[in-house]
């Protein structure tokens, strides 16, 4: 039966349950809904806007969850429903409109389809769409006539699924014959030969989920114990890099958020599931759309007419799929911090090109265990594990219809294949690996992700070497009308495939059951190389087939074409025009302000991000790489960055790929790396429209020229990924994306504390230019020719490779020398763009440059030309320095306090207002930002008017205080869907206290209780991923069980201890009024001013007030981080009725970045003990953790560990 819980003219919540809602039940679901009381009736006059009846939504299930949790049984769904108005939009992908809200809302007519016999397996793979060629149909009726039977449902569809082009890549691994020649090599072969070339650090490449290069020897900071509450502790480890990237092509370009947030999801998997597991870091994006249109001024946008627009238009997916993808990474804990978005469409002659199936580019670093980097052979008798969600009808066909052109298909079955995101739940299955491989001896022999092929791919693939048993019974059923096939091939996501003996796998199922991560043991390891599901209950055997036949030996896909050279149309420009050019020019999503896509996604947890996007005083995203740390000591981490050239591509697909590669590397340059470029390894992502005239030519050439530039730079490609369908089809004819290889490079950072911004610095040394490609400035595939209407007849490239070696290895050893103040490269709107953007990040900074030097007289191209380079600033005679090494090095100009951009070239000159062209170079940005923000307007009007200004306490030295004094036991306490635990236990440890880790299941079961802490920190994250509001379900667990309720009743109720709750454990203390508990109307906490989550590097100035740990620090105004989506502190009362530590450094957004009343960061109570606060103090423990730090000082902490050794101070007096 279906309950009704709200107001009936506005939201209302439908709670279906298996019995009768008793008054206590009525009460406790009271609580949760917000005061909204069960209406008495059962049905609704509508019309109600809400999900799909099909759908059971990730939010619905952790709002079951949180009943669960709170004692209460018999919850089956809860959705959300609200009233919608007849014109008012909505996606019909994800919602439908009710008439009425009844009993029969969530009813659906389908019933479970039988195991079905497949007789002609041809009219089967049309009619399913799955995408199987000649060749494969002739295979499976070979294989049905060996057998003696047909072939069931379940097999033909498994089959599709695992040897799709989006699992096998059979393109990649044919042969190609362009002009009637069979071309010597496969495309995966030329990939390859870059690692056996070059194996460098290489310690698995191909055999994976991910790659593996050696890292250095770092610290493991982990509980002792992971399968019970512990101490943390630390060791040295051998560590190793992990290094991938993955698209989510077509999920995307059909459903926009859920598409990339389950392709970011997919790609942390594939990094969770290196070698015997091994752990994410950090993460990288990149989206590539047609033209935005987001508004109506760009006349560049109007050269191809609008499309109908199949699923989504190109605005609403850049804005649903970063929402997605920031998404599923701030609810992970995951930060992002390097990406890349690209708008393209051009119709010419008979070309009509655009990302109209869309790029989707999830990417990212991790590390592990050396000796964890290789999996085990699994032994006969092996238990096979699943962690992670319920089987739905998701994603069927998901790898096949991947492979296929987008619109080829009956919608229905295209809509089959969008995905479902729960990232919260991801968070806890990576939570159970996570301990297993922090602990002394990994038990785990095998690990693979689910993704593409669901259950079938990831066991087979578990198993191919011995074969395996799966009890199709045992796998559990969010949807009990799934039929065999769809169990066996849905493409739910979050979940794991695990193989362990019989021992540890009742180790990981204690640790699982600790961590809310779902556990089934779903089969043995058989060691037949047999593959059956058995239904144990029937006897049924939806899939009996040997491995070897699973896997299939058809033919190698053999791929014909001829070269088809495509001559585009040349820029006709003039120099009288330039301004208005430019002004286009930093229009463009490519080059223009991406602070639409940084202000929504998580950059700093982990505490351990070194750099991230936003750069200088004003925090605009202009940093060149991103780095992150290996562990909390502040030395060792990884670099990543991003590069393309698809537009270079058209004019020729080797130069494409020769400048995708260069940007990448002109990227990361800045980071020095621990053997300079030996220590780069690149992962290639392939996106191109094969098998149409030409194509087939242009990709070879591309992977050739790629492989052959690596080798020639003495680097390797150890892992990438492909998806060659990349057409869209409409009545009036197709559209072809360009082809696209997008580079991720990464590498051990060697001192993470020298990554070098492009923040130029006022009347310091000269600014230098390199021209990397030792070419003549040419415009073709150059932004210029985007807003022109151009594509143009040559591009540039690499004259000599070895230029651009040794200038990477020259800049590296620079670095590291700290003799670069600063830097950036040339690349997308050529070296206006970079000196435009070196003065960007800083008020009144300005630039007299003289280009006469570079011996050009064509000054539109000598600026526009997206020829690669660098452009240094720094103190020392750089031209003197690169000349002696035999590269050409000019000094172009210098930095200064004026605010304008002078540059003459002969006898042409430019005076521009930096200030003025920085507003327009934000103003897309701006755009795109009112359709995710409620702020939009009051953002940019205040972002250059709130630039970072820091005053330290005059007491504070930069370093740590010594601790020679016993320990005191302190605790983080954590709920599923946490995500801060290990940057807050580190602080604590950092200053001397004994920390704990203590999950909320640890409570409520009485493993543990609070009695012997002297200070608890609840940390920051997104516990039952927000649903219902924050920390409402994590309040719930603590008020609805007595033994977690008692514990935490009993700490607050002592006078000897210290609480601090931060970010989500802010929420919870405010949720369960510990705070302000004499007060009569109590605190909330409420969604941010801008209705979105928010990721500002911000400032606090500290006030007067009770707080113990903030003691010492008034009167200071210090750089931290905030990242939140209900930070707002709503404070009912006068602001003299509360203790507020510490205020933000001003009250517009985004300084404040949430709106909270009286400018509030922090909250205390009067006698200072407890503190709360939204802002991250333990993710700004270290210099280095800051997106800006005064460069004068030289410290080895923050001031912000003066709290945590003021806890600790205080702790011992007591």
């Amino acid at each position: 039966m279906i309950f009704f819980f709200g107001n009936s003219n506005g939201s209302i919540y439908a709670v279906e349950a298996s019995k009768n809602l008793v008054l206590s039940t009525q009460k406790k679901l009271d609580w949760l809904f917000g005061g909204l009381s069960l209406i008495d009736s059962k049905i609704i006059v509508g019309p109600f806007l809400g999900p799909r009846a099909t759908m059971i939504t990730p939010w619905s299930t952790n709002a079951v969850e949180i009943t669960q949790n709170m004692d209460i049984d018999g919850i089956l769904r809860i959705e959300k429903f609200s009233r919608i108005t007849p014109k008012e939009e909505f996606d019909p992908m994800l919602y439908e409109v009710y008439k009425n809200l009844n009993q029969t809302i969530f009813d659906f007519d389908i019933t479970t389809e039988p195991i079905t016999t497949i007789t002609d397996i041809e009219v089967y793979n049309q009619k399913e769409g799955l995408a199987l060629s000649e060749e494969e149909v002739a295979y499976l009726e070979g294989l049905s006539q060996k057998l003696g039977r047909a072939l069931t449902d379940s097999e033909v569809f498994g089959f599709s699924q695992v040897n799709s082009e989006h699992c096998r890549h059979k393109i990649f691994n044919g042969h190609f014959v362009i002009d009637g020649v069979q071309q010597e090599e496969s495309l995966f072969k030329m990939i390859k030969k870059t690692s056996k070339t070059n194996p460098n650090n290489i310690v698995s490449a191909y055999k994976d989920n991910v790659a593996f290069v050696s890292g250095p020897s770092i610290e493991q900071f982990a509980p002792k114990d992971g399968s019970v509450p512990s101490p943390f502790e630390t060791h040295t480890i051998n560590s190793i890099i992990s290094l991938k990237a993955e698209t989510h092509n077509f999920p995307t370009t059909v459903e926009p958020f859920n598409g990339a947030a389950t392709g970011s999801g997919g790609e942390i998997r594939d990094r969770l599931a290196g070698g015997q597991g091994s752990l994410p870091l950090a993460g990288t994006a990149v989206y590539m759309t047609p033209y935005s249109r987001v508004t109506k001024n760009r006349d560049w946008e109007k050269g191809f007419a609008q499309r109908k627009w199949l699923y989504q238009t190109p605005l609403n997916i850049l804005i649903k799929a970063s929402n997605g993808a920031s998404d599923f990474g701030n609810k992970f804990g995951q930060p992002l911090i390097s990406g890349s978005v690209l708008t393209f469409e051009h119709e010419e002659k008979d070309q009509r090109l655009g990302y109209d199936k869309v790029i989707m580019l999830a990417g990212g670093i991790g590390y592990g265990v050396e000796n964890q980097a290789q999996k085990k052979m699994p032994s006969k008798g092996d238990i096979i594990v699943i962690l992670g969600g319920d089987n739905y009808r998701i994603g069927m066909g998901g790898a096949a219809v991947s492979s296929a052109n987008t619109g080829a298909f009956s919608n229905q079955i295209e809509l089959n294949a969008v995905q479902r995101s729960n990232p919260e739940m991801q968070k806890r299955v990576a939570n159970a690996i996570r301990a297993l491989v922090e602990s002394n001896e990994n038990p785990i022999v095998s690990i693979h992700d689910h993704g593409a092929g669901g259950h079938l791919n990831c066991l087979s693939e578990l198993v191919k070497d011995t074969g395996c048993k799966i009890y199709i019974d045992q796998l559990p059923l969010g949807d009990p009308t799934l039929s065999a096939k769809e169990i066996i091939g849905n493409e739910s996501q979050e979940r794991m495939g695990l193989i362990l003996s019989e021992k540890d796998a009742h180790l990981l199922e204690t640790i699982a059951r600790r961590e809310r991560a779902p556990f089934y043991i779903v089969g043995k390891v058989t060691g037949d190389k047999h593959f059956s599901f058995v239904n144990e209950k029937n006897g049924e055997k939806p899939i009996d087939l040997d491995v070897d036949s699973l896997f299939g030996d058809a033919p190698k896909t053999t791929l014909n074409d001829q070269n088809k050279k495509v001559n585009f149309e040349d820029l006709s420009y003039q120099f009288s025009n330039f301004e208005t050019y430019l002004a286009d020019v930093l229009m463009l999503e490519a080059v223009s302000c991406k602070d639409w896509l940084t202000n929504k996604v998580d950059r700093c947890v982990t505490g351990r991000v070194a750099q991230q996007q936003t750069v200088g005083e004003l925090q605009l995203p202009l940093s060149n790489c991103g780095v992150i740390a290996l562990d909390f000591k502040g030395k060792k981490g990884v670099a990543t960055a991003i590069g393309h050239a698809p537009v270079v591509g058209l004019i020729d697909p080797a130069k494409g790929s020769i400048n995708a590669i260069t940007e990448s590397l002109t990227n990361i340059v800045w980071a020095p790396m621990a053997e300079g470029l030996k220590s780069i390894s690149l992962s290639a992502n392939w996106m191109w429209p094969c098998n149409n005239p030409g194509e087939n030519d242009r990709l070879y050439q591309a992977v050739k020229a790629c492989s052959e530039f690596a080798i020639d730079l003495g680097i390797n490609i150890p892992t990438g990924k492909d998806s060659l369908s990349m057409k869209q089809k409409y009545h009036e004819g197709d559209v072809l994306a360009p082809g696209t290889v997008i580079i991720s490079s990464a590498g051990e950072c060697m001192d993470l504390k020298k990554v070098v911004t492009p923040v130029s610095v006022a009347d310091k040394g000269h600014l230098f230019y390199i021209n990397l490609s030792s070419q003549k400035y040419v415009l073709g595939g150059s932004s210029l020719g985007q807003i022109l209407n151009k594509i143009g007849s040559e591009a540039p490239g690499i004259d000599d490779v070895s230029v651009l070696k040794n200038s990477f290895n020259i800049l590296q050893e620079l670095v590291l020398k700290d003799n670069i103040i600063s830097g950036h490269d040339i690349s997308s709107g050529g070296l206006i763009t970079t000196l435009l953007e070196m003065c960007f990040p800083s008020l009144d900074v300005g630039m007299e440059i003289d280009l006469t030097v570079l011996s050009e007289i064509d000054s539109t191209a000598l600026l526009f030309a997206e020829n690669a380079g660098f452009v240094l600033q720094s103190e020392s005679d750089l031209s003197k320095h690169f000349k002696s090494k035999g590269i050409k090095c000019h000094r172009i100009g210098k930095v200064n306090q004026s605010g304008v951009l002078n540059i003459s070239n002969y006898k042409e000159s430019l005076k521009l207002d930096v200030s003025q062209y920085r507003d327009i170079w934000f103003s897309t940005s701006a755009a795109l930002d009112t359709h995710q923000n409620k702020c939009a307007n009051e953002r940019f009007n205040n972002y250059k008017k709130t630039p970072l200004k820091f005053n330290f306490p005059s007491s504070f030295n930069g370093e740590l205080a010594p601790s020679n004094e016993s320990k005191i036991k302190a605790a983080i306490i954590r709920e599923k869907g946490s995500n801060s635990e290990r940057e807050m236990a580190y602080a604590m440890h950092l200053v001397g206290f004994e920390v704990h880790d203590i999950h909320m299941t640890d409570l409520i079961e009485g493993r543990k209780t609070l009695e012997d802490f002297q200070f608890i920190a609840a940390v920051g994250g997104f516990s039952n991923s927000d649903v219902l509001g924050s920390a409402k379900g994590w309040a719930g667990a603590f008020l609805y069980n007595p033994k977690a309720k008692k514990s935490l009743d009993d700490f607050f109720a002592r006078e000897d201890n210290l609480s601090l709750g931060v970010c989500n454990g802010c929420q919870l203390f405010v949720e369960l009024g510990l705070i302000t508990p004499d007060h009569e109307t109590l605190p909330k906490m409420q969604l941010n001013d801008s209705g979105k989550f928010e990721c500002q590097f911000t400032a606090v100035t500290i006030g007067n007030s009770s707080s113990i740990m903030m003691q010492g620090l008034e009167g200071s105004t210090l750089g931290i981080w905030a990242a939140h989506g209900e930070g707002k502190f709503h404070l009912p009362m006068e602001e003299s009725r509360y203790q507020i530590p510490a205020k933000y450094h001003q009250k517009t957004y985004p300084a404040n970045p949430n709106g909270s009343d009286f400018n509030a960061a922090m909250l205390c109570s009067d006698d200072g003990r407890h503190l709360v606060m939204m802002p991250h103090l333990e993710r700004s423990t270290f210099p280095w953790n800051w997106a800006h730090y005064p460069n004068e000082r030289v410290d080895q902490v923050s001031p912000w560990i003066t709290a945590f050794e003021n806890a600790k101070r205080w702790l011992y007096r007591k």
